[in-house]
């Protein structure tokens, strides 16, 4: 639904800027009138504008401010035009967590960092219900530690099929930890 674009905005700026569509601003408020959304303690968001604007349905239904994190972002593709990402891109960084381009990050970065900001999330929220507004890629690649998880196939946790792979815009997984960070169980919420 966007019009012209003229601007000098690098894709970085502009994936951190794109704001949340019409469609996406429903989608947003109906999923955080989901009963599950009921009762929640805390909320974190990346500093994305989507992300933000999803993340404030959640707050205001449980009279909260949201907290926000760039740690939460999505993976810097390392690229200044969409044109120089290579059509396999996607797919390949899926499989070789080394690969990147440019000044981008690779899986194991991204994993990293939403590791180190999940933990101190988790520490800090003990025994509380956490709402974490993020991005699919990172996501992924998070999930990545716990799960058995290939590009477009089933995802897996302890054996169990939990997703399809097919990320779907607000996506959202229900992940239960015990007093030690250790992933209990999980569900797509989708998917129920």
């Amino acid at each position: 639904m966007q019009g012209i674009l003229n601007t000098n905005d690098s894709v970085q700026l502009l994936n951190e800027k794109s704001p949340l569509s019409y469609d996406g601003e429903k989608m947003a408020e109906t999923l955080a009138n989901n009963p599950e959304f009921k009762n929640i303690d805390v909320v974190w968001s990346s500093n994305y504008v989507r992300a933000m604007s999803t993340a404030k349905y959640f707050a205001v239904n449980n009279n909260l401010k949201v907290n926000i994190d760039d740690r939460l972002r999505e993976r810097v593709q390392g690229i200044k035009s969409w044109d120089e990402l290579p059509d396999d891109f996607t797919e390949r960084q899926f499989s070789d967590e080394t690969h990147k381009i440019g000044f981008g990050e690779n899986q194991l970065e991204v994993r990293k960092r939403m590791e180190e900001v999940f933990a101190e999330i988790l520490n800090a929220n003990q025994g509380k219900r956490i709402v974490i507004v993020g991005h699919s890629t990172a996501m992924a690649f998070l999930l990545k530690r716990w799960c058995t998880i290939s590009f477009k196939s089933p995802y897996t946790f302890n054996g169990k099929e939990f997703f399809d792979g097919n990320w779907n815009y607000c996506e959202t997984f229900k992940l239960e930890f015990d007093d030690n960070n250790k992933l209990l169980n999980i569900k797509n919420l989708r998917e129920e």
